[in-house]
C-alpha cells in the first residue's frame, strides 16, 4: 500500500514562494507518473501539474506555467513543487497524486489515472 504524505504548505504573502514536498512510502515512485492537484473553498479538484516516471517531461496547468515547477528525486522517493509568485488565486488544499497502477505510464493532467493520493496540504496566499 502507497502511502502519499505533504509538507511545506502555509501561509505566505502575494508575491512568496513555498516548496511542497510529498513523500512516498510503500512503494517506489521510480517507475510511475506522479501529480499535484489542488482544490480551492467551494470548487472543484484541479490539475497543477505533473511529471513522467522518467522526470523529463512535465506538464503545468495554463495559469501555473512559468511560476510553478514539479521535480522528482527517486532516491529520496519524493516529489516537490515549488511555487513563485503565489497570488490569492493560489489558495488551496494541494494534493499530491501518483498513477501506481501502470508503469511507465505518460503524463496524465486528469484525476483519473491517478489511484493514491496525500492527505493534502494547505496553502494560503494573503494580499
Amino acid at each position: 500500500q502507497v502511502q502519499l504524505v505533504e509538507s511545506g504548505g502555509g501561509l505566505v504573502q502575494v508575491g512568496a514562494s513555498l516548496r511542497l514536498s510529498c513523500a512516498a512510502s510503500g512503494r517506489t515512485i521510480s517507475m510511475y507518473t506522479m501529480g499535484w492537484f489542488r482544490q480551492a473553498p467551494g470548487k472543484e479538484r484541479e490539475f497543477v501539474a505533473a511529471i513522467s516516471w522518467t522526470g523529463d517531461t512535465t506538464s503545468y496547468a495554463d495559469s501555473m506555467k512559468g511560476r510553478f515547477t514539479i521535480t522528482r528525486d527517486s532516491a529520496k522517493n519524493t516529489v516537490y513543487l515549488q511555487m513563485n509568485s503565489l497570488k490569492p488565486e493560489d489558495t488551496a488544499v494541494y494534493y499530491c497524486a501518483g498513477n501506481f497502477r501502470t508503469r511507465w505510464a505518460p503524463i496524465a493532467t486528469s484525476a483519473a489515472p491517478y489511484d493514491s493520493w496525500g492527505q493534502g496540504t494547505q496553502v494560503t496566499v494573503s494580499s
